[in-house]
């Protein structure tokens, strides 16, 4: 089976897997690699940019390593190589998880629960919850959504398409060493910025893609492109910028705003501006709007995977072809065969 093949049915299996089942239970190796990155962190901390670069190095560089190993073994044969592609597929992605904590806070707010909101929210988001009224924490979840849309289900498709199994894994890493150490407090304002670096490029095209399919699957086109032209580059961040953004338009909410993390209030710009205050109801609208971007994405990348291939193969034959016209021209001129 070839490669392209293999990535699209190994990926529809994953993310059906996601769909179906969420995230393990127990023993999810994302949690492990946790683990594992926070045993090297006690190794090498230093509050110093090169030891981060360090640190960042040796946990996505292992794992992504790791599983360039596993998928090379694997390659011979078709059937574990689809299994892998997709127990890893439904490793990496979290789009089901991140609904169910969505609607949980959504529920606790319908009931008039907001103390249980608050303890709720931080399975969500790093935001300090206690200080945030009912339509703060819904506009928080909706947020929050939107921004690991990307960074939960369509960046890690992308990669996918790109590299295959080592690609979700890399792209999982990263992500998971920016949430762990990418922050900018005083420990890791030096040591985690190269996992804060690494992470921007890697969620740079996800973040784009994950910006036109909430174009294409919202309910206002015109108002998703219109907030993401004229707001986006506004957000502190380059990638959650165009997404939120995106979201925004195309649910007709107004986000952004004053916001505290770990203590440290931001100003963040408003994005999509004309739009009204976030209700408790649009946390739905916003799991939903998740849930069809990511179908879309998986799409999108399947169809991604089968051009490159295709491209590939066809600058793979031109060469060949040029090559073999180079070297028959001495043969062509009395040469010894």
């Amino acid at each position: 089976m070839r490669a392209d093949r293999v990535f699209a049915y190994g990926s529809a299996l994953g993310l059906t897997g996601d769909l179906l089942l969420g995230d393990p239970r127990r023993g999810h190796p994302v949690a492990a690699f946790g683990r594992a990155a926070g045993a090297v962190e006690r190794v090498l901390w230093r509050d110093h940019r090169g030891w981060g670069a360090l640190h960042t190095a040796v946990c996505a560089g292992g794992a992504a390593a790791g599983a360039a190993l596993l998928a090379r073994g694997a390659r011979p044969n078709a059937a574990v190589s689809l299994s892998l592609t997709a127990a890893a597929t439904w490793t990496v992605v979290g789009g089901t998880s991140l609904g169910r904590e969505a609607r949980a806070v959504g529920r606790a707010l319908a009931a008039g629960d907001t103390a249980a909101a608050r303890e709720r929210l931080p399975h969500l988001c790093g935001r300090d919850p206690h200080s945030l009224d009912e339509q703060q924490i819904a506009r928080a979840v909706v947020e929050s959504v939107a921004e690991n849309t990307s960074d939960a289900v369509v960046g890690a498709l992308v990669w996918g398409a790109l590299a295959g199994v080592p690609g979700l894994v890399g792209f999982r890493a990263v992500n998971t060493l920016d949430a762990m150490v990418g922050h900018r407090s005083p420990r890791y304002r030096r040591f985690g910025w190269a996992s804060a670096r690494l992470d921007d490029l890697a969620g740079w095209p996800g973040a784009r893609l994950t910006a036109v399919l909430a174009v294409l699957a919202g309910g206002d086109a015109p108002g998703a492109v219109r907030a993401w032209r004229s707001d986006a580059h506004r957000h502190p961040s380059p990638n959650a910028g165009p997404v939120e953004a995106a979201f925004a338009g195309a649910l007709g909410v107004r986000l952004g705003g004053t916001l505290s993390y770990g203590g440290r209030v931001e100003h963040r710009p408003v994005l999509n501006g004309g739009g009204r205050a976030v209700r408790i109801t649009d946390i739905e609208r916003a799991v939903r709007l998740s849930r069809r971007v990511g179908l879309l994405a998986l799409g999108a990348s399947v169809a991604g995977r089968l051009l490159l291939r295709r491209a590939a193969r066809a600058a793979g034959t031109a060469g060949a072809a040029g090559t073999t016209g180079t070297a028959a021209a001495p043969l062509h001129r009395g040469g010894v065969r």
